[in-house]
């Protein structure tokens, strides 16, 4: 696994250890929450990771696009349907997403790269 990969896996792991470990009632469902809402479902989870990865990018948010980019790869994604995400999010998000399609783009090749 790559350095950037291990380091960001590694990172948010403890940091949510840290996090869910304060028992703050609110912050744990918002947590739990997350976790079921991409939960198989009436949409497979892979469309779910394509959807949370396109509203990543749209509200700019390189954390949340790097964890999306991994479970997406972690789903099968292949490069040609990630560059089809990529062109949705910058549709819908405009110019302004071109920046943080660079750094996903970087971070998909990382990936596949393992």
């Amino acid at each position: 696994m790559s350095n950037t990969i291990q380091e960001f896996n590694d990172y948010r792991g403890k940091m949510n250890e840290v996090i869910l470990g304060k028992q703050n009632k609110v912050i744990n469902r918002l947590f739990n929450l997350d976790t079921n809402t991409y939960a198989e479902g009436a949409l497979s989870t892979k469309t779910k990771e394509m959807l949370g990865l396109v509203a990543s990018m749209v509200l700019r948010c390189d954390d949340c696009i790097k964890y999306h980019l991994g479970k997406c790869y972690e789903q099968g994604i292949t490069t040609d349907e990630m560059y089809e995400i990529f062109a949705v999010a910058n549709i819908v998000g405009g110019t302004i997403v071109i920046p943080h399609t660079r750094r996903a783009a970087e971070y998909w090749e990382e990936l596949n790269n393992q």
